[in-house]
């Protein structure tokens, strides 16, 4: 929620492919320390490394499949990347607890955080292999009217931060992300409230958190073939905002509340995907294609920070779940509103932009 931006210009000047070797060793290392811990604070302390590594992975990658991907095919990429949060979700709800949940509990946690540690180091090493290297290190350059010009760190965050596209698109991430980790998040605590049995909650959560996969790889898809952004961001807002009130409405029976949460989730991902795909096109300069994702990602965290506990206290004032699909629904309005300005950006041709 803090190294957001910071992380992002480090990637860029360290280099892409190097930035996300580098984050899958560092996940992989807090991994392994982190199952051999003994207390709280050694647990919290490998999680936060966990946290920094993650942000050595993610940052660079829309960059990186920019450069590596042919542009007819770089929309249906972006959206499988926009995917891998869901996908990871959905993985860790499904296996996590069966391997928990072994003869030896007091070494199922430990193990199931070696598994992902060791995981973590295979992947650096396959991507260290097959991907092609960075270029060498350069000095960035953005193109201007006047000529190219050189930029410093300092003046690359500058850019960065005073582009008002790269503000809107880390608000609107802020506004999706906050509610799909809130509502995906108490759905065990929701479940159990409606009585349904314990052994359901991992795999209804899991399939809530699954489908919206569907709309990361449908986002991709329809931007490939000429769809508008603000059309598939205000399908995705509309949609959780339905959703929402479905699954949290005055119906009791749990198989409407479910679709519902489906609903919110499937069409959601319309959103992240569409997200990463501008934060690639309306970056200020190809150099700050890291900065700006990591800027977006930074608000996308802080949105996942705030949301939960807002939902919670609206839901402890109100004596239950009743008002949280009027509490998405009040971050859905605010996400069409900050769609709908970013839209007015990204029409404009690329020579109008300031850089």
């Amino acid at each position: 929620m803090t190294l957001g931006l910071l992380t992002g210009l480090a990637a860029q000047r360290v280099g892409l492919k190097r930035s996300m070797v580098a984050g899958l060793l560092m996940l992989g290392c807090a991994s392994a320390l982190g199952g051999l811990a003994n207390g709280a604070a050694w647990l919290l302390a490998t999680r936060a490394l966990e946290g920094w590594g993650f942000l050595w992975v993610v940052l660079p990658a829309p960059g990186l499949v920019r450069r590596l991907v042919l542009p007819e095919r770089l929309n249906g990429m972006l959206g499988v990347w926009g995917a891998y949060m869901p996908f990871g979700t959905s993985l860790a709800l499904l296996l996590g607890p069966s391997v928990m949940q072994l003869d030896a509990p007091a070494w199922g946690w430990r193990i199931w955080w070696w598994l992902l540690g060791a995981l973590a180091v295979m992947l650096a090493l396959l991507l260290n292999w097959r991907l092609p290297a960075d270029p060498p290190r350069q000095r960035p350059t953005v193109l201007a009217y006047q000529g190219p010009r050189h930029f410093s760190n300092r003046s690359l965050l500058g850019l960065t931060l005073r582009s008002r596209a790269v503000w809107l698109m880390a608000l609107t991430f802020a506004m999706y992300s906050g509610q799909w980790l809130a509502v995906i998040g108490f759905l065990p605590s929701i479940y159990a409230q409606a009585g349904l049995p314990g052994s359901n909650a991992p795999w209804l959560t899991a399939g809530a958190a699954a489908v919206n996969i569907v709309g990361n790889l449908a986002a991709g898809h329809w931007l490939g073939h000429g769809s508008q952004p603000f059309a598939l961001l205000a399908t995705g807002f509309l949609a959780m905002a339905g959703g929402a009130l479905l699954a949290f409405g005055a119906t009791a029976h749990p198989l409407p509340q479910y679709a519902g949460v489906l609903v919110f989730s499937m069409v959601g991902g319309l959103i992240p995907a569409t997200l990463f795909n501008l934060a690639v096109r309306l970056a200020p300069s190809l150099d700050t294609v890291s900065t700006t994702v990591g800027w977006v990602q930074q608000w996308s965290a802080l949105g996942q920070f705030a949301g939960p506990p807002w939902v919670a206290w609206v839901a402890v004032q109100a004596g239950g779940w009743q008002l949280t699909g009027w509490v998405t629904s009040v971050r859905c309005v605010i996400g069409l509103f900050l769609a709908r300005e970013l839209q007015r950006i990204a029409v404009k041709p690329a020579g109008v932009r300031r850089l």
